[in-house]
């Protein structure tokens, strides 16, 4: 037989906070993985193939650097989607028996999530920005119709990749600073 808990079970606005936190916080939360994933296999590649080229362009290094900022910053806007599904769950349960988070922390969290996601955004906009002028300055700067007498000079694969894994990032943290918007503006609507 079932213990009935002494406690009423949450309202319906309540239940349907929870639920918008638990979908959103989870759909964030997977999508900013698979896109790290995808860009770090990206730029672990671009990074290892720098190492053997003899004719590496010293430009694209900047663009891994914001990239690997990108990256990093990235991985606080994922804690903040993982600690949006702990909300749920702390808005589900018996508040005297574990975590039920306040509204005022709830809505500062989120701020931080809106903040870190542009923040990254900035950062990823920087790295393609970097590895997007490298390659136009490399393509300008090949003869047209000629054969290419300087191997610095030719667009190669890596460099591309580079941009790729920076707009990857930027995908990542739109979809977690437009997470933590959805769920700022929700919760104010449900205040109100």
């Amino acid at each position: 037989m079932l213990a009935k808990s002494k406690y009423p079970p949450p309202s319906r606005k309540i239940q349907k906070i929870a639920h918008t936190f638990s979908w959103y916080g989870w759909l964030s939360l997977w999508v900013q993985l698979g896109l790290a994933f995808a860009s770090i296999l990206i730029l672990l590649f671009a990074a290892s193939g720098r190492k053997f080229s003899p004719d590496a362009s010293a430009g694209i290094g900047i663009g891994i650097f914001w990239s690997i900022c990108s990256f990093l910053a990235l991985w606080v806007t994922i804690f903040f989607a993982f600690r949006y599904t702990h909300i749920a769950k702390g808005l589900l349960r018996e508040p005297d028996v574990h975590f039920s988070p306040r509204k005022a922390e709830t809505v500062q969290l989120l701020r931080f999530g809106v903040i870190f996601g542009f923040i990254g955004i900035l950062l990823g906009l920087f790295g393609a920005g970097s590895s997007l002028g490298v390659l136009i300055a490399k393509t300008v700067s090949q003869p047209p119709g000629m054969a290419i007498t300087n191997p610095n000079r030719i667009v190669r694969a890596l460099d591309v990749f580079v941009v790729v894994a920076n707009f990857n990032l930027i995908t990542a943290h739109f979809v977690g600073a437009a997470s933590s918007m959805w769920l700022l503006e929700k919760l104010h609507l449900h205040h109100h």
